[in-house]
């Protein structure tokens, strides 16, 4: 039983590589249809591979839940595996929400009129995501001591499932926001500011953590409750939104050593 939270977090490991094999395959198609007298090409991104990507980006996440909550079960800790979730958590909510990115910048580019001249280095920022995962995590593993009851720097696995829900939206298309995903300037700002938001000084709740009954628990309970309840009217919006939610939340919630 001591290697069970192990063998979790290489099941997050495991997700994250499927994930990035998943959207790396994903390739566009070209169908054509007969209008106006002739022949007319149409676009179609690969977004099916993408969203199987998402789903796994999501196990993903519940397998790094099941983790810690192991360890702290059976008051297993080693800093084996306390690295290894680290590079676990790298694929998974670094290098795969990076591919999906990087995937989603070749569509919008590739629907411009000037797409055969585009330089392949114009998807490079994609790969922010996960250089600004690797810094994240390596100064939370420097840090662990003063992030007990908040997170300084939002958590790479919420930019992970934030990413993750894209390809989602994209595919369900609720309210036809996928049309303003396919604008690479929009791509480009959900870049720098999840960069940003990884490595700012901004503290950010723990759902776990909180103080006693309502009082200390309201972001959490408001939350949860807010996410779940939209998504019979959002559906796969309701991912994005708990996302906003989060972030706003925190920077209201008081915490413990400030009370």
């Amino acid at each position: 039983m001591k290697h069970l939270p192990n063998l979790l977090t290489l099941g997050n490991l495991i997700c994250g590589c499927l994930a990035v094999a998943y959207i790396f395959t994903a390739q566009p198609y070209i169908y054509q249809t007969y209008e106006g007298g002739g022949f007319q090409a149409h676009w179609v991104p690969g977004f099916e591979q993408m969203y199987l990507g998402s789903i796994f980006i999501a196990i993903a996440a519940v397998f790094d839940m099941l983790d810690g909550f192991a360890a702290r079960l059976l008051n297993v800790y080693s800093p084996i595996g306390k690295d290894l979730d680290s590079l676990a958590d790298m694929v998974s909510f670094g290098v795969a929400p990076s591919a999906i990115v990087y995937k989603l910048l070749w569509d919008a580019m590739m629907c411009e009129k000037d797409a055969m001249d585009i330089n392949i280095l114009a998807m490079a920022p994609a790969f922010l995501i996960a250089c600004f995962a690797a810094l994240r995590l390596a100064k939370f593993n420097i840090t662990t001591a003063q992030q007990k009851s908040h997170f300084i720097g939002v958590p790479t696995p919420a930019v992970g499932l934030f990413i993750a829900s894209i390809p989602l939206v994209q595919w369900y298309n609720p309210f036809h926001v996928s049309d303003i995903l396919q604008n690479k300037w929009v791509i480009y700002g959900i870049i720098a500011l999840m960069c940003y938001l990884m490595v700012s000084k901004i503290k950010f709740m723990k759902l776990t953590a909180g103080g006693k009954g309502f009082k200390g628990m309201w972001p959490q309970i408001t939350l949860v409750v807010i996410t779940l309840a939209s998504v019979p009217f959002l559906w796969v919006l309701a991912i994005p939104l708990g996302f906003v939610l989060y972030i706003l939340l925190s920077l209201v919630a008081k915490y413990p050593e400030e009370a």
